[in-house]
């Protein structure tokens, strides 16, 4: 063989072994991006998911993505059936059913219904598979001041939160007795958690999210029926006349009332239990070491305490490649299998680990954990959303009648609330 046939022999055996180089290298390193917005527990559970991918030869990217204008990237990105941009989303009960259908069924993900009954419903896809893993379970609590008030003193009804906080307001220990969110999006933190736990909701039968037995109804609004007035006869009084809410909270997300809460400035606040650790570290909050959690107070109309109870969860697109479905479940699969970094999520946040099963080990050895599961696993429940597509212009018209209502007088309440019936009524019916 000349010496050019042999340099061409081997350029070629050189150029067909780099050919396989190269597509060995590419096959070991399979790149996933999880999609996802700066909240703590998020944060938490990417970090596990960053764990595993070292482990699984996966590059894991990561796109945080601001709360306001998530969902629209998201849904645009699913609607389009772009598959480029995000293998692993954060998916919440507020709009999972309306997701649904372009999204990958996970039934196949190990430990995927280890989560409280009922939880992954707002998931499921038209045959009942659910399309969504659990990174944590989202609740909301009454966090309070452990100096100032003893467990004894707890108020166990919204008067009295009224009698605890005016007190303290007026010895100068605190600016305000509560803060909580109050904007769209932010009502579960003051109208929402009041509303449920004075039997009321926003349709008719209070607490029901079955559809079919919603249209039954009618969708009957309860916006003006006396358990709303009533709760927002509370509100409007914490604002205005007891003044143990600050009058500008109309504005506030969750955000700012946190802020105030960490600053020292209130004695109580309804937020997130993922939470828990932020108002309690000392680098970020100064009341770190004071703060408590507590059951919700209760209105004049309740039948007992109701909690609200959902999962965040961590979804897949439809139209990604099968190579890529399947990294990205077994790494979902790895986190939801993995009990020492959930109870370290837990550590971190105070956010529930997402597999139940690690929740016994928290009862035996965590005395924060039994507080806490007793708090909101003991009572009644309620899912935060209802689950139809035209929900979320229903939650602005519910918010900003609310708020319109906060804005004037207290006899016009009654009014200003039927007034934003016909809305809220027209709004679910859209769906039919």
């Amino acid at each position: 063989m000349g010496l050019e046939n042999k340099l061409a022999r081997a350029l070629l055996v050189g150029g067909g072994f780099c050919a396989v180089c190269s597509s060995t290298s590419a096959q070991a390193e399979t790149a996933l991006s999880v999609c996802y917005i700066n909240h703590p527990v998020q944060v938490a559970n990417v970090a596990i998911l960053e764990k595993w991918a070292v482990k699984q030869g996966v590059k894991l990217n990561k796109t945080v993505t601001s709360y306001t204008v998530y969902l629209p990237k998201i849904t645009q990105m699913l609607t389009s059936g772009a598959n480029d941009q995000c293998d692993i989303i954060w998916n919440n009960d507020d709009w999972g059913q309306d997701l649904a259908q372009y999204l990958e069924p996970l039934e196949d993900v190990p430990n995927v219904r280890k989560v409280e009954v009922g939880q992954l419903e707002p998931f499921h896809a038209a045959d009942g598979k659910t399309t969504a893993v659990s990174m944590t379970t989202t609740a909301g609590i009454l966090f309070y001041r452990t100096d100032l008030i003893s467990e004894a003193e707890l108020p166990k009804t919204w008067d009295d939160l009224v009698k605890i906080s005016q007190p303290l307001q007026s010895e100068k220990k605190v600016k305000w007795g509560y803060v909580g969110g109050m904007s769209y999006t932010n009502t579960f933190f003051s109208f929402w958690w009041t509303l449920w736990n004075n039997s009321c909701d926003v349709y008719a039968p209070a607490y029901e999210r079955d559809n079919k037995k919603l249209a039954a109804n009618g969708w009957k609004p309860m916006i003006y029926s006396p358990c709303q007035v009533q709760t927002a006869e509370f509100w409007w009084d914490a604002l205005n006349s007891k003044k143990i809410s600050p009058p500008g909270m109309t504005t506030y997300s969750r955000d700012e009332a946190n802020a105030i809460f960490q600053a020292g400035d209130a004695a109580f606040t309804v937020a997130d239990t993922t939470f828990l650790d932020t108002f309690n570290n000392s680098e970020r909050s100064s009341v770190a070491g004071k703060v408590g959690i507590a059951p919700f107070p209760v209105g004049p109309m309740s039948n007992g305490v109701r909690t609200w109870i959902d999962v965040w969860g961590w979804s897949i697109p439809k139209t990604l490649p099968n190579d890529r479905k399947t990294a990205a479940k077994k790494l979902l699969g790895a986190m939801l299998g993995d009990p020492d970094a959930q109870i370290e999520q837990w550590n971190q946040t105070g956010g529930p680990p997402p597999n139940t099963d690690v929740w016994r080990t928290l009862e035996k050895n965590d005395a924060t954990w039994r507080r806490l599961h007793t708090i909101l696993f003991k009572p009644d429940h309620v899912h935060a959303a209802y689950y139809f597509r035209n929900w979320a212009t229903v939650h602005k018209v519910y918010s900003d009648t609310l708020i319109r209502a906060m804005k004037g007088k207290r006899e016009d309440i009654a009014a200003t609330l039927k007034a934003g019936s016909d809305a809220i009524h027209a709004g679910a019916t859209a769906n039919d």
